[in-house]
């Protein structure tokens, strides 16, 4: 039996080991690595990470926006959103644009997908045309659709009053106004799931599916009890990208609601206390960091939880 290494020798031993892989090569590749990464670094340090921190520590000051003087309230903003009668509203706002927003764009992006799946004249044509109005200006989008929705010059009140109907009261109402830029935010974010489903359904083993055909499963039996588990890996991507992407929907709630009339998520309301009559920039820098533990949670979650259905292979 060979008596135990010194402290030296297990020290000595290490060292020969690690100067074994830190090689000349390994040395300049780890200098090109840092030559190419640390400008990146420095730059996601200074507008990503320093922002975020200084919101944070404005959100524990009583300060009005353009004012030379602000005081330490500590948690007083965070205190004072969760006790006011306007907290649960502008959640359950929040969570009611989210989830049909979400929901809708999905679900009529899988429907799509599988339309522009099938090989048909134009089809070329189709496919861009449903991914066309994903990547217009949200505010050209806002301002077309504002003029549609326009209860009294809008093209859709034309068209009622050409069947004797009023036009509801889209801009003037709260329920209706929310309603209003949930089927614009579908509307423009639908082509985004439809293209990336349509990704999905074409990397589908064809043979399973023959094979599926001849054991005298019908199109809906494949289709849920292969096609759906196959694509939950892009479904698993939508539903991560896009709820970031509708939990910080602004231009269009912006443009089509100025004031935010029953349209005031967290992002828009953080927007309103800081430009508008208020100015209250430490109130609104706590609203947004409400919003950033929300989707930081939100995102935990489903790579915590979500993922375990999703099947790879």
């Amino acid at each position: 039996m060979k008596p135990p290494k010194s402290g030296a020798a297990r020290n000595g031993s290490r060292r020969r080991t690690a100067g074994k892989y830190w090689t000349p090569r390994a040395k300049r590749e780890a200098w090109v690595f840092l030559a190419l990464a640390l400008p990146n670094i420095v730059l996601i340090a200074f507008f990503t990470y320093r922002p975020l921190f200084a919101n944070m520590y404005y959100s524990t000051l009583d300060w009005t926006l353009g004012s030379s003087v602000a005081t330490a309230v500590g948690w007083g903003n965070y205190v004072e959103f969760f006790t006011s009668s306007d907290a649960s509203t502008v959640l359950g706002i929040t969570a009611i644009f989210t989830i049909a927003t979400v929901g809708g764009a999905m679900f009529l992006g899988l429907l799509v997908a599988i339309a522009l799946n099938a090989k048909v004249k134009g089809q070329g044509f189709a496919r861009s045309a449903v991914f066309a109005p994903y990547v217009l200006s949200g505010v050209g989008v806002g301002l077309v659709w504002l003029f549609i929705f326009d209860p009294v010059y809008g093209v859709l009140s034309w068209i009622l009053r050409g069947f004797g109907a009023s036009s509801p009261q889209w801009i003037n109402d709260p329920k209706l106004a929310l309603v209003m830029v949930i089927i614009v935010y579908v509307w423009k974010n639908l082509g985004y799931c439809a293209v990336i489903y349509l990704a999905g359904l074409q990397s589908m083993p064809k043979d399973l599916m023959e094979a599926a055909s001849l054991d005298g499963a019908g199109s809906f039996r494949r289709f849920m009890s292969i096609t759906l588990p196959l694509l939950s890996p892009t479904t698993f991507f939508i539903l991560i990208t896009s709820l970031l992407s509708s939990l910080q929907a602004f231009d269009i709630i912006r443009i089509m609601t100025r004031t935010g009339n029953g349209t005031n998520t967290l992002i828009f309301e953080s927007y309103l206390q800081a430009f508008s009559t208020y100015n209250r920039a430490g109130y609104s820098a706590a609203i947004s960091v409400v919003l950033f533990v929300l989707l930081l949670l939100l995102t935990g979650a489903q790579l915590r939880f979500v993922e375990r259905k999703v099947h790879y292979s």
